[in-house]
């Protein structure tokens, strides 16, 4: 149940992060993989700032922070 409840934040903090980044999501695949790499992401910025998520919700905040900042790293890479 873990497995599934990690693929659907990771899929929405993907989605969310797509949102707000470009106007628009990159298809569900694209989502769950941008969302579970944010999420990692996020829970290191996270921890460096001293920072700890607490539940589903901190969960996707976390997730959905770390996607925005893989998105602008590598919107810089492209542009770059």
């Amino acid at each position: 149940m873990n497995l599934i409840l990690f693929l659907i934040i990771g899929g929405v903090a993907g989605w969310l992060a797509g949102l707000i980044m470009k106007g628009r999501g990159f298809g569900v695949l694209a989502n769950i993989g941008i969302g579970i790499v944010g999420s990692v992401i996020g829970g290191f910025v996270f921890r460096l700032l001293g920072l700890a998520a607490q539940g589903a919700v901190g969960e996707l905040v976390t997730a959905t922070v770390g996607a925005i900042l893989l998105l602008a790293i590598v919107s810089k890479i492209k542009k770059g």
